[in-house]
């Protein structure tokens, strides 16, 4: 019998998030105030109490079997990673338990749009410690610019440097003058739109209006770090616990790869009182998710998730049902299938290297496929193939509806709003048909399969066009997925029009090796925001345009801009989508409008079958002696990855205490 609490628990996230959106929104003179709570008061747990005794470290321990491959929070793009920063640094504002920004590192800011300049003062007497916990300077203005300045230098090797273009003035400018790129000369670093004017009082310039600019600010390239000791490690910065210095909640005060890793409680920081664990021990283990249910069966461990074998036992047993409870239901992540533009070589950074061949093996016919994915028949003749509720089902099995995690939409329901009409997102008028249809049509997908195959036929198409499914064998469910999606489209569209390949992609460095590698041909995506609006959703899909016809490049998920430049068959309907999000990209001033040319730009995106929504993140079911409701919340940027805010509990939550936090935040 499915538990359909989780619609209602999906609809208290969305009122968060709408919540978050409201918070971050700019006005000309946005202010915060230093007199805000700089944590909302964390919520009575239906009968539980924190553990230990008073003045008793608490200590929260958990198993990882991902270990990290960098703790330098100035350049990873991977949440593993960036759960790293997240604890340890502090930014200038950040979110409480119920998506509202607060100050944090900064007390008070202020905007003039006459110049575009934000101004925040910080608090003074704010500490860096190192891995032993001691301090060793204050933290400044001058750490902000220091760190974006490392960020903005080639040899360093951010991922995340691009959120930095077209956001702060010369920014893109001054990395592509070091990197040598064609068309920019270099210039020198105070151009860029950062100053410390004091040691207390930061000024970012930006190189246009942005209504979204405080969001943004609890993203990693927005952190600070010790200048001093950037300086002098370079890229040897922050490459073991006592290689970087600490300003957040907490440090790290042991760290052996493949071992453990300790975070212990900074209390020289500045909200100090309101970080009640103690300690987080991570021990590292292999087996993790197959041995973390009997450890914490047992007590070893203070959390872990349940697998699909193992809820049904733990809900039937009288001395585990109340230990089982859940995550806080997610709308930081959107997930769609992508279909690949690009089967042509690549060099290692991404662009085009003038070869005329395919760098996809010939027992996929890339050629073919280059035909196929560039026919909006074929294109549709998937997506309406493409049974969304058989493949989420693999995840929630009976324990959920699907439904309540498929989304129609690139961008989550309840993930933006507009603060003055107070109308969300999805809701606008260019998503009235996609929100009330269902994808899955097999009547649709055969007339369109039909269209399609005289049209790629007299292209010199042969069929089956062959389409290569890659997954992350390390990803749970997502091979079984995989597998569903192949029998659906074959058993709906035919083994004569389709061969679809499922393969497994390699355990380790899953997305340089094939997303971003173009290893692909149809491939289930993901894009977790950056800040509260919904240009964050456009960023795996849009790609600007270069003077000399090409097209910027960056992590960009299906390469849409190839069928331009190579003026394939679908040229134009890229060209339209991306002059659509050009247009509502210079909205700055009217949200509504802004809103409403967002809409447009994404419904006419999904329309034209460029990319197949798919939804949300599915919540696991959990031990966890911790309450999510109690943590730091924001559809974007690291606030759930904090520990923050949460109290450890005497015992594992239950799902009715569970479900009572999350009535509160109703």
């Amino acid at each position: 019998m499915k538990r359909k609490y989780l619609s209602v628990l999906l609809a208290t996230a969305l009122v968060a998030a709408t919540l978050a959106g409201c918070g971050s929104s700019t006005t000309q003179e946005a202010t915060g105030s230093a007199d805000q709570a700089t944590t909302a008061e964390t919520t009575d747990t239906a009968g539980a109490e924190a553990a230990g005794e008073a003045g008793a470290e608490n200590v929260y321990r958990v198993l990882y079997s991902g270990e990290v491959t960098s703790l330098n929070y100035l350049i990873t793009s991977n949440e593993n990673e960036q759960s790293v920063g997240a604890n340890v640094i502090d930014t200038l504002v950040e979110y409480n338990n119920f998506g509202e920004i607060q100050p944090s590192l900064a007390t008070d800011w202020s905007y003039d749009e006459a110049t575009l300049t934000w101004t925040f003062h910080l608090r003074e007497n704010q500490k860096w410690i190192d891995a032993n916990g001691t301090v060793v300077a204050d933290v400044t203005a001058q750490d902000f610019v220091d760190a974006m300045k490392y960020v903005l230098t080639p040899d360093n090797g951010s991922s995340t440097v691009s959120g930095l273009f077209g956001l702060i003035a010369n920014a893109e400018e001054y990395y592509n003058g070091l990197a040598g790129e064609e068309g920019y000369s270099p210039i020198d670093f105070s151009e860029v739109g950062v100053k410390a004017v004091d040691n207390t009082t930061l000024q970012y310039t930006l190189a246009g209006e942005c209504p979204y600019f405080l969001s943004t600010l609890t993203y990693m390239y927005f952190m600070p770090a010790y200048g001093p000791q950037l300086e002098e490690l370079g890229t040897n910065f922050a490459t073991s616990a006592d290689t970087m210095y600490y300003c957040g909640a907490y440090y790290i005060s042991k760290y052996e790869p493949q071992v453990e890793m300790v975070y212990t409680k900074n209390e020289n920081n500045w909200d100090a009182e309101h970080v009640y664990v103690d300690k987080i021990q991570k021990t590292y283990n292999a087996e993790a998710e197959t041995i973390g249910a009997e450890m914490a069966k047992r007590g070893e461990i203070d959390y872990t998730t349940l697998g699909a074998d193992v809820v049904d036992a733990w809900l039937a047993d009288a001395s585990t049902q109340n230990m089982v409870s859940m995550e806080r239901p997610k709308i930081d992540y959107s997930y769609f299938y992508c279909f690949n533009f690009n089967v042509k070589a690549l060099n290692e950074d991404f662009y085009r290297d003038g070869m005329t061949g395919y760098s996809m093996d010939e027992q996929y016919e890339p050629w073919n496929w280059e035909l196929a994915v560039n026919n909006e028949n074929f294109r549709q003749s998937i997506m309406s193939a493409v049974n969304r509720e058989a493949t989420v089902y693999v995840t929630t099995g009976d324990y959920a509806d699907p439904q309540d995690y498929i989304q129609n939409t690139i961008t989550p329901t309840g993930f933006a709003i507009d603060a003055d009409s107070k109308k969300e997102y999805t809701s606008e008028s260019a998503f009235a048909d996609i929100m009330s249809k269902d994808f899955y049509d097999e009547a649709a997908a055969l007339s369109y399969k039909e269209k399609a195959m005289e049209e790629l036929s007299a292209q010199g198409a042969t069929f089956p066009v062959k389409m290569l499914v890659r997954y992350n064998p390390n990803t749970t469910n997502w091979e079984d997925q995989c597998i569903v999606l192949e029998q659906q489209l074959e058993s709906v569209l035919g083994t004569d029009y389709i061969d679809v390949i499922v393969e497994a992609g390699p355990s380790e460095n899953f997305l340089s090796s094939v997303r971003r590698s173009s290893d692909y041909m149809f491939l289930l995506c993901n894009w977790g925001a950056d800040y509260a609006d919904p240009e964050t959703y456009t960023d795996p899909f849009y790609q600007a345009a270069n003077d000399d016809g090409t097209y910027n490049r960056g992590m960009r998920y299906a390469y849409l801009a190839y069928a331009i430049e190579d003026n394939l068959a679908s040229a134009d309907t890229v060209k339209e989508y991306f002059s659509l999000v050009e247009a509502a990209k210079t909205i700055t001033n009217d949200m509504a409008a802004r809103y409403a040319a967002f809409a447009k730009a994404e419904s006419f995106l999904i329309e034209h079958a460029l990319v197949i929504p798919y939804g949300v993140s599915v919540s696991d079911f959990v031990v966890s002696r911790l309450n999510p409701w109690e943590g730091q919340y924001a559809p974007f940027g690291v606030s759930t990855l904090r520990y923050k805010g949460q109290h450890l509990l005497d015992h594992a939550l239950s799902m009715d205490e569970f479900k009572a936090s999350a009535a509160e935040h109703e």
